[in-house]
């Protein structure tokens, strides 16, 4: 049987078992799509990535994404993770790495102690359909009054937004998988510096298509900057707070650089092994 190293890392944390974990399989050219969705199904973690080698001339590589349902086209702090893996495998000099992945090429760079994503463009983006709004909005115990907007913000996995009016009514919100089954959801509120202190400007929660809260999400503070940013609610660099709610201290780094908004933050290594399948 075929053994491949195996990465576990933690990703918007530079604290072991405080942000996102992620699995990596290196070299897994000998993995069938089927081997790959039945094991990202079996690690139950938000995402699985398979590291391979690139297709695209200008790519460094190539990943393929997993959740535990389906093949996703991009997804944030996989990106991270795995490029964390790829560069304690290639060891790289420089700090522009090209990854190809299902969405395209994305552009990732290394800063101080982080990594950063270009935030792809939005595959889709503007009003969310009032039958839809309303129904997230019943299905996060909310009413139309709580809400100061919502849009589109989808990137690949397929996350509308919902900005409320403070964290308070961030924490506070207790969602109704029943209502929302179906869509993926991704909420924020501005931190009060007097009361919640000044650590982060936003805390963002993430409640996935799946029935569960994801602890940290890259690829919806992508689409949250991009549109916050953009619509002039959020400044041009601002760090978002994430996993919270679940006990976790995500921390996500935003900054708007000429035409692109660079998302990104750390990522820690917590297990390395073998993987025979």
């Amino acid at each position: 049987m075929p053994s491949f190293n195996f990465h576990q890392v933690d990703v918007f944390t530079s604290q072991p078992l405080r942000g996102n974990p992620l699995a990596v399989v290196v070299g897994a050219d000998m993995l069938t799509d089927a081997q790959m969705a039945a094991f990202a199904h079996w690690t139950n973690l938000s995402e699985t990535t398979f590291l391979l080698p690139p297709v695209a001339d200008a790519a460094d590589y190539r990943v393929r994404i997993f959740s535990p349902q389906r093949e996703l086209p991009f997804a944030g702090h996989p990106t991270l993770g795995t490029c964390h893996v790829w560069l304690g495998v290639a060891a790289p000099g420089g700090d522009e790495i090209i990854q190809e992945c299902g969405i395209g090429l994305v552009r990732i760079r290394r800063k101080d102690d982080y990594l950063y994503f270009a935030a792809p463009k939005l595959l889709r983006a503007g009003t969310v359909e009032p039958d839809v709004l309303e129904r997230a909005t019943r299905g996060l115990g909310l009413t139309a009054h709580d809400i100061i907007a919502s849009a589109w913000v989808d990137n690949g996995p397929g996350w509308m937004a919902v900005l409320l009016q403070s964290r308070a009514a961030v924490m506070s919100t207790r969602p109704d998988y029943t209502v929302l089954a179906g869509l993926r959801v991704g909420i924020a509120g501005a931190w009060d510096r007097n009361t919640d202190g000044a650590d982060a400007q936003f805390e963002v929660r993430a409640f996935t298509a799946g029935g569960y809260e994801d602890p940290v999400t890259g690829s919806l503070n992508a689409g949250l900057a991009q549109w916050l940013i953009g619509s002039g609610m959020a400044p041009a660099r601002y760090v978002a707070s994430q996993g919270s709610a679940l006990g976790r201290a995500g921390r996500v780094h935003v900054e708007m650089q000429g035409p692109d908004i660079w998302v990104g933050g750390a990522v820690t290594s917590c297990i390395r092994g073998t993987l025979t399948l």
